[in-house]
């Protein structure tokens, strides 16, 4: 054999081996950047590289803050959250702890939180004459497989195990929920499906779903549910959904373990106006009639008004980070990875007396119960837990001034962890501020028949502390308002992305009359399925003292006597105190109208009224549900809007501690069933605010914010109005704008 002849064979091999590596390459081919491997928040490539162009919700498109800038930050008040020091020693302690200690790189943090002191020794502290209470943390962790929850003490060192529950799995962890994202592309299976479906990889989006819980079949396996859209031509990929495809993968192992694929023939929704950027717009429009100098076609031109406190004023003051001081109010205020947003020692000055007077001792979103209304196979599984399954504060991205907040607000960072137990930072969590919107404290004009010129107005400022959850395509604004009269008022509001199905339909006169297609049709191709969204709220309230008890305030018609009166009819209130929980269960109805109190049975007015708060309720729904649907049966801590329970500090998480997979077994709704007394001890109060959401047409491509709220308003609180004082504003308050020299 010569030379040229061996050559050449060896050229053909080369280029058939090239060949070979080519058509792997394209069957396995992953979207560009796409890395499987499981790694931490802080690795450069999770945190930018394993981002595809679009960026799926879990991931971040730069790396999350390094805790440089927290890293000498110390403890000043009893309920401040660990510190990034603190987090660093919890996370050695856990390390060397056995079993972990056999193999640290196994141990997974998918909580790690401040262990609060008891409720007697918070309320006794002083600052600046107490020392602060032992600091401990309680973490939730995983290990080959296994849960722990773990009390640690920081200062001591000891490790102490505490009861695990029966059924479920802790909140997923940021870095489950980013390598989740890519779990499906390492499946030949799953790709071919993609490449039959005629998308791209490289504009594929997958979200990871909980599955909730249908039966034995699906313990003892940590699994999740993958659902995957096209990204192509829009940064909006929710509205492109590729329908009827559902990937079942182990979340341990990240393994693929079935493929279901019923959506062969719907197409994929056009990307055509769907973005929602505003730059994207400006460029789209920039040949388009302007209707204003300034104004592109299609823009509302409206200025958000910018109030400002007076200069001489205190405004807000935020004191050693945490502790917010306005208007009379005092409370403690933090980020929380699972609640997001939790007030603390929330107290008013009594303005006849000077003296603080406690109200509310913590409230927090305890659980978001989020159910879709579509029984089919890609789609009854959606029943999402946002708190206990995704972590609320963990999806809570940083704010956006002057759009989120106003120019004046003050921030406040949450410090979380990673699953490695390393401390990060989320900039700009949580904001503060004081809001002016026209609204009228009190007022009183006389009349001119009386002849006594009296016009008597207050302007209505209040503040409010504000979060924000981004979770997947929902937005959720969490607003707690303080206002001067006493009043609390918490907001919800909804915003963000529908959660939307593919069809083949483009028009409504293709649907069959009377056809339940779940939803609304939106646009071409695309359904908005019909979903409810439940904020349950835990509201540990000590009125004036621990000691509080709930009273039940019915109205009813009362009819008069023959002869009693020309009236045959009037409105007559009873009260009637709740002795059990069982009494204290509340389902709000129109027509049988209450007030719901939670008074101070040993604190009395000077005309011998029992101090108090009542629960006022907003809009709201209900859940028509049957109670014994799986996802019901484990979100039964919404079938009353008002329960009460005896303050439990175990007691705080409406879903259960762990609620991933869980049977429901450990909810409100079960803790209830105990019938504990309730009168004159320390009460939590809880509030289900409800959403009904069928889709319209004005919710594409994005929601206008809908809002829902409640309060808590002082009765018999205070002697008298608590603002009768409070005087009028004057033109010499308002701050004066002057230009500076270039």
């Amino acid at each position: 054999m010569d030379h040229s002849t061996s050559l050449l064979r060896l050229i053909f091999l080369a280029l058939g081996a090239a060949l070979v590596l080519l058509v792997l390459h394209s069957t396995f081919r992953l979207p560009r950047g796409i890395d499987t491997s499981t790694t931490s928040l802080f690795d450069d490539a999770v945190a930018v590289g394993s981002c595809t162009r679009f960026a799926p919700w879990g991931c971040n498109r730069k790396k999350p803050k390094a805790a440089a800038s927290h890293d000498t930050d110390v403890p000043r008040h009893p309920l401040d959250p660990l510190t990034v020091a603190e987090i660093n020693r919890a996370r050695e302690l856990l390390r060397a702890h056995p079993p972990f200690s056999s193999s640290p790189s196994s141990l997974f943090v998918h909580s790690l939180e401040l262990d609060e002191p008891d409720k007697p020794v918070v309320q006794s502290w002083k600052k600046g004459a107490d020392p602060l209470p032992p600091r401990r943390a309680v973490a939730v962790v995983r290990f080959r497989g296994d849960a722990f929850v773990l009390a640690i003490d920081l200062a001591g060192g000891a490790v102490t195990p505490l009861p695990v529950p029966a059924s479920g799995y802790p909140t997923m962890t940021m870095d489950e929920q980013v390598s989740l994202c890519f779990a499906p592309f390492s499946d030949p299976e799953f790709n071919a499906t993609i490449r039959r479906r005629g998308v791209r990889m490289s504009d594929v989006a997958c979200l990871p779903i909980s599955p909730g819980w249908y039966g034995p079949a699906e313990e003892n396996r940590r699994v999740i549910k993958s659902q995957c859209f096209s990204a192509e031509g829009t940064a909006n990929f929710y509205m492109r959904p590729i329908e009827g495809l559902t990937v079942l993968i182990d979340m341990d192992t990240s393994e693929v373990i079935h493929i279901s694929d019923r959506g062969t023939g719907i197409p994929i929704p056009s990307a055509a106006n769907t973005d929602y950027r505003y730059i994207r717009h400006m460029e789209e429009g920039r040949h388009l009639k302007s209707t204003e100098e300034g104004q592109e076609a299609g823009f509302q031109k409206v200025r958000a008004p910018s109030m400002e406190p007076a200069p001489a004023g205190a405004g807000v003051e935020l004191v050693d980070g945490h502790t917010v001081r306005w208007g009379g109010w005092e409370f403690h205020l933090k980020a929380d990875a699972r609640a997001g947003m939790v007030v603390s020692r929330a107290g008013v000055q009594d303005p006849a007396t000077g003296a603080r007077r406690e109200v509310l001792y913590k409230g927090m979103a305890s659980e978001l119960f989020v159910p879709y209304m579509d029984p089919a196979e890609a789609w009854y599984f959606k029943t999402y837990m946002d708190a206990g399954e995704y972590g609320f504060g963990l999806q809570a991205m940083p704010l956006v001034p002057l759009n989120d907040c106003p120019r004046h607000a003050r921030y406040i960072d949450g410090v979380f962890v990673a699953a490695d137990g390393r401390p990060y930072v989320r900039e700009n969590m949580i904001c503060v501020f004081e809001r002016y919107t026209g609204d009228v404290a009190w007022r009183h004009s006389e009349s001119p028949i009386t002849g006594m010129d009296i016009r008597e107005s207050r302007p209505k400022v209040t503040l409010v502390a504000r979060m924000v959850a981004s979770v997947a395509n929902y937005d959720y604004i969490m607003d707690w308002e303080f206002q001067m009269d006493g009043l609390i008022r918490i907001k919800v509001g909804l915003s963000g992305i529908l959660m939307v199905k593919g069809t083949t339909y483009s028009h409504m006169n293709q649907a069959r009359e009377n056809e339940d297609m779940h939803g609304t049709l939106l646009s071409e191709n695309v359904i908005g399925v019909i979903h409810d969204h439940y904020v349950t709220f835990r509201l540990d309230m000590d009125v004036d003292g621990a000691e509080n008890s709930f009273v039940r305030v019915e109205m009813a018609r009362q009819e008069t006597a023959p002869g009693e009166s020309p009236r045959k009819s009037y409105l007559k209130a009873t009260r009637h105190v709740a002795r059990t929980e069982k009494d204290a269960q509340v389902r709000l109805k129109l027509y049988e109208p209450a007030e719901f109190h939670v008074v101070n049975p040993t604190k009395k007015t000077r005309v011998g009224n029992p101090v108090g708060y009542k629960v006022v309720p907003a809009g709201t729904a209900a859940s028509l549900l049957d109670p014994e649907d799986p996802p019901q049966k484990r979100g039964a801590f919404t079938n009353n809007q008002i329960w009460v329970t005896p303050y439990n500090k175990s007691e705080e998480w409406a879903g259960g501690l762990f609620v991933y997979q869980s049977r429901g077994e450990d909810t409100l709704a079960t803790w209830s069933e105990r019938d504990r007394p309730i009168e004159n001890k320390d009460l939590v109060l809880w509030y289900t605010l409800g959403f009904h959401h069928i889709p319209c047409q004005e919710d594409f491509p994005i929601m206008p914010t809908v809002s829902s709220s409640f309060d808590l308003k002082p009765v018999n609180f205070f002697e008298s109005n608590p603002i009768l004082k409070q005087r009028p504003t004057k033109e010499d308050d308002l701050p004066i704008c002057t230009a500076t020299n270039a």
